[in-house]
């Protein structure tokens, strides 16, 4: 084969997906980013997929411990829901950690914060901070669970964003969102027979 033939059989494999490609709909990239899960197994999965924080600024610690008092850290439960428990042993390790508080809110509570802040409902666990005296002002820090250093890495930028202070060159960005949500069709086992 030819050199010149050979470059245009390359060029027409490479070109044929893309001519193929179909442009991506908002609900088959939200489908793409959510990633409901009924087992540790397959949580366990997703996650080994998530990169990890690994570079802090200088002033981590003293702001998580310093900024404890002033906020709190809420976040969207259901019963069954297998990363809604490691989200909350991996926040009341962190909140033990660094002295905040972690509570959980309901469902309707959850839903109605995620619509005012434009962001489609996809399931549980999401997870918010707020200041203690102003349940209004909220950032939100997880959608589905996360690694432990992802999650102190978005609390502090979370504590700096709700101050008002620039984070420090390196943090500026929070960890990306998983996804990793309970299945909402995984049976109830409280209805069996029902």
């Amino acid at each position: 084969m030819t050199g010149r033939a050979a470059l245009a059989l390359l060029a027409s494999i490479a070109l044929i997906p893309a001519a193929s490609a179909q442009p991506v709909t908002r609900e088959q990239a939200m489908r793409a980013a959510i990633h409901p899960v009924a087992t540790e197994a397959a949580m366990r999965e997703w996650l080994g997929r998530v990169p990890v924080t690994r570079d802090w600024p200088p002033d981590f610690a003293e702001t998580l411990t310093g900024q404890a008092p002033a906020y709190i850290v809420e976040m969207s439960t259901a019963p069954g829901c297998i990363p809604c428990a490691d989200l909350w042993t991996k926040l009341g390790s962190l909140g033990r950690r660094y002295g905040w508080q972690i509570r959980t809110i309901g469902s309707q509570e959850a839903m109605l914060r995620s619509g005012r802040l434009g962001l489609p409902w996809v399931g549980h666990p999401v997870a918010w901070v707020r200041p203690v005296s102003d349940p209004n002002r909220i950032v939100p820090i997880a959608i589905g669970t996360d690694h432990a250093p992802n999650l102190a890495r978005n609390l502090y930028l979370a504590a700096k964003m709700l101050t008002g202070v620039k984070p420090a060159v390196g943090v500026r960005g929070m960890a990306k969102f998983t996804g990793i949500v309970g299945d909402p069709t995984r049976p109830n086992p409280s209805k069996r027979g029902h």
